[in-house]
């Protein structure tokens, strides 16, 4: 997967089309990543221990990684990435600019 955890990416469709946000997590086996503030679902929690509160707790679901794309630090649009070798290390870049991403 060229998405890695942390970077920032742009969401483009669904009903979340247009925001950004960091990856939380990445789940390579089904092609799936976890987006900050994206995809929000709402899950109901029943207490399970004395004391402690139930409720309708809002959680960020995973959506497949096919629909954002990663935010260039240098344009500050979502692009696609490529790769180049550097000193026998894969680095990716920005294909509209060619600037590094971490």
């Amino acid at each position: 997967m060229k998405i890695k955890k942390g970077d920032t990416v742009e969401v483009l469709s669904g009903n979340d089309k247009g925001k950004k946000g960091e990856v939380l997590e990445v789940i390579p086996k089904k092609d799936k990543i976890i987006v900050k503030g994206v995809n929000i679902r709402k899950k109901h929690v029943k207490p399970r221990k004395q004391g402690e509160e139930g409720g309708i707790i809002p959680s960020e679901c995973a959506i497949y990684s096919s629909k954002v794309n990663v935010v260039c630090p240098k344009c500050k649009k979502g692009v696609r990435v490529g790769y180049i070798i550097e000193k026998d290390e894969k680095v990716r870049v920005c294909k509209k600019c060619g600037a590094k991403i971490k």
